[in-house]
């Protein structure tokens, strides 16, 4: 059997690796560490920094295709590896538009695409510049390694300080302007080597702290005909850009059906995880089917909705061990689906996340409360309703 090597040793790669045991395979993965969410669940670890090339040579060896679980290894690295014919999926040339955000809105303007207005910041007076000419707020952003609201900056005036501080440690930076917004979406995809392309459901997704909190698919009160063609939109980025494997486009809903894109990512994403419970092939099986060029697998819904919850770290540990939580909220929601990540807690830090699965007599709304109410549980040990498995919902009492 094929192996695929996989840069990066967290959760994604965590889930990629309990795709393969299905297909027969064992993920190798690229770890910082041997207590990476990923290397405790997989025999085949190389240690080492994702931009350190000899580590990724070893990575690469015997491999049929190599993937990442995250977009930080440098292009520098990168473009020798896939010169010297390492089969990188995507290829640096398509990774580079989900690792320079810069570059990115470039191409997609170049391309027709939505996307916000936006300028290049080489001095704080680019920034006054783009402000008085596009209209304030004026959205900062860090063009590389940004990511879960990290390096991002909301302007209201110009902050010459800020800017020449940024630039000086070796920020590169670039202004947009701030869009107007309903909420977010996201669209993923998934291609192959061969070219073929699959693409999932649109869905609704929430940020909370510039991360991602919950996700509902398909997205709801979205037309069949919007979704269709925000999945074209997301298929035409793909192709045109050459990707391989997995693509996530973010997109700001500006009205009922109009779309401005924001990020792409090319990996499994977070937005995808509910296909695990929720679709006929997750996006890690089918991340490691476009890779190794075999045939895409179904992305039809299972379920009339599906929400998924990140369980975010609390702000103060639980003295509750994650094991009792964990009885309490089977008991409450059999139906739950629950991966814990194998992270230590930390405040806000995403140490899993739960699926609910809402059948036809279902709302959006409801599912949203079961899946909500549980990975709060399981953050916190505390029901944020006030249930109790002693004496049940307090609103049925009132």
């Amino acid at each position: 059997m094929p192996t695929v090597g996989m840069v990066g040793g967290g959760q994604l790669a965590r889930m990629t690796a309990q795709a393969a045991v299905a297909l027969g395979q064992t993920l190798r993965v690229l770890a910082s560490e041997e207590t990476d969410p990923a290397a405790l669940v997989t025999p085949d670890v190389v240690l080492g920094d994702p931009d350190d090339g000899a580590a990724l040579r070893e990575l690469a060896t015997g491999c049929s295709a190599v993937t990442f679980d995250h977009e930080g290894v440098p292009q520098e690295v990168l473009v020798p590896l896939a010169e010297a014919g390492i089969p990188l999926r995507p290829p640096p040339e398509a990774l580079v538009h989900a690792q320079d955000k810069l570059v990115m809105r470039r191409r997609l303007s170049a391309m027709g695409l939505p996307v916000p207005d936006f300028a290049e910041v080489t001095a704080p007076a680019d920034v006054a510049t783009f402000g008085d000419a596009h209209g304030w707020p004026v959205v900062l952003k860090a063009t590389r390694g940004g990511y879960d609201g990290r390096g991002v900056w909301f302007l209201r005036e110009p902050d010459p300080e800020l800017v020449r501080g940024l630039l000086d440690d070796g920020t590169p930076l670039m202004a947009e302007s701030a869009v107007p917004m309903t909420r977010e979406l996201a669209a993923s995809i998934a291609r192959s080597p061969f070219g073929q392309a699959a693409a999932w459901p649109v869905v609704e997704t929430v940020q909370v702290d510039g991360q991602c909190a919950r996700v509902t698919a398909p997205a709801p009160g979205l037309s069949s005909a919007d979704a269709a063609r925000i999945q074209e939109l997301a298929l035409r980025i793909g192709e045109e850009l050459g990707v391989v494997g997995l693509m996530t486009v973010e997109l700001f809903e500006t009205e009922p059906g109009r779309v401005v894109v924001n990020e792409l990512a090319m990996r499994p994403h977070n937005s995808g995880h509910w296909t695990i419970e929720g679709s006929t092939t997750s996006q890690f099986e089918q991340h490691l089917r476009a890779v190794l060029d075999y045939p895409l697998g179904s992305t039809a819904p299972v379920a009339p909705v599906a929400v998924m919850a990140n369980v975010l770290g609390a702000a103060e540990e639980p003295a509750m061990s994650m094991d009792e939580r964990l009885h309490h909220c089977f008991a409450r929601y059999p139906d739950a689906k629950v991966h814990l990540y194998a992270k230590d807690g930390r405040p806000a830090r995403k140490i899993g996340h739960v699926t609910v699965l809402g059948d036809a007599a279902d709302t959006a709304d409801a599912v949203r409360e079961r899946a909500e109410l549980a990975a709060g549980w399981l953050a916190t040990a505390t029901w944020a309703d006030g249930w109790s498995a002693h004496h049940g919902d307090p609103r049925e009492d009132s």
